[in-house]
């Protein structure tokens, strides 16, 4: 059991070493004086990145309710929303599929491949929240269906990102990619 401990905590230190290469896809700098009064979609996300958890999450959120996040997205492991760890773990399951399907098949965050008549009905930043790390518990309904996931935020830099996805009854995103990729 030790052994398998050490060897996937080599495995996690090695992805995250690889996804802090200097060629890694960064989030567009913005600043107060020079950014539109009313940004939209991943510049809008990417702001509300700064601010702190709850405008994060709510601005992840808003993407779904105005049609879905638009534009390509980022590739596998360098989407700027997520943490260097998920990233790194997101990439390598792409990468250990080999053009098949990965086992992250889906969009984490509104917990679907498809979205329609999407509606926030509350967001929450949990107990325990510091400077550095906050959890933030999300419901909502996608085609009609209501579900409740737990965004686990950590801060890089002055931006909060997504650590993990928790959903009740399913194993965290990380532990099925942990899963996937060891």
């Amino acid at each position: 059991m030790k052994v398998r401990l050490v060897l996937t905590s080599m495995a996690v230190s090695a992805l995250t070493l690889s996804a802090c290469s200097n060629d890694e896809v960064r989030a567009p700098e913005t600043s107060a004086a020079a950014a539109p009064t009313a940004l939209v979609g991943r510049d809008a996300v990417y702001a509300a990145a700064r601010e702190g958890p709850e405008p994060f999450v709510r601005a992840l959120y808003a993407q779904y309710v105005n049609g879905g996040p638009q534009g390509e997205p980022p590739a596998p492991g360098r989407d700027p929303i997520y943490d260097r760890m998920l990233n790194a773990m997101i990439g390598e399951d792409f990468r250990k599929a080999g053009g098949e399907v990965p086992t992250l098949n889906h969009d984490p965050i509104c917990a679907c491949q498809d979205s329609g008549d999407f509606a926030v009905e509350s967001v929450t930043v949990l107990p325990g929240a510091d400077a550095r790390k906050a959890d933030v518990a999300v419901v909502f309904s996608n085609m009609g269906e209501t579900k409740r996931q737990t965004l686990k935020l950590v801060k890089e830099g002055p931006m909060w990102k997504v650590n993990d996805v928790l959903a009740p009854g399913e194993k965290p995103l990380t532990e099925q990619l942990m899963a996937a990729i060891s």
